[in-house]
């Protein structure tokens, strides 16, 4: 099984719940963890910028990551949301099972 952590930004707690929320009920993630309080600096549209985010990562499988993505993109407040999927080489086995077993093919 090729499983997958998505590291993923939201811009309010309630965003993120959202996301999360939709992701497990839907089966593209088995499970999400949401930590506040995380704070940005970035350039956006030739400016720095500072901001509160949450971090938002979701657990799930390689084939899942496409419609995960479209899934958050229609959900997120943001023109450019944070979507990034990165790839788990190794872990405690029955738990990548256990993410395998709760995403839907």
């Amino acid at each position: 099984m090729d499983i997958r952590l998505v590291y993923m930004t939201a811009g309010s707690l309630a965003e993120a719940r959202t996301i999360g929320r939709e992701l497990v009920e839907s089966g593209l993630a088995a499970c999400v963890n949401i930590l506040p309080g995380m704070q940005s600096i970035y350039r956006w549209d030739g400016k720095i910028e500072e901001g509160a985010e949450v971090v938002v990562i979701a657990k799930t499988t390689a084939s899942r990551v496409p419609a995960l993505t479209a899934k958050v993109k229609s959900l997120h407040s943001y023109d450019c949301p944070c979507v990034v999927s990165l790839k788990v080489e190794e872990g405690y086995q029955p738990f990548l099972d256990w993410i395998g077993a709760n995403v839907s093919p």
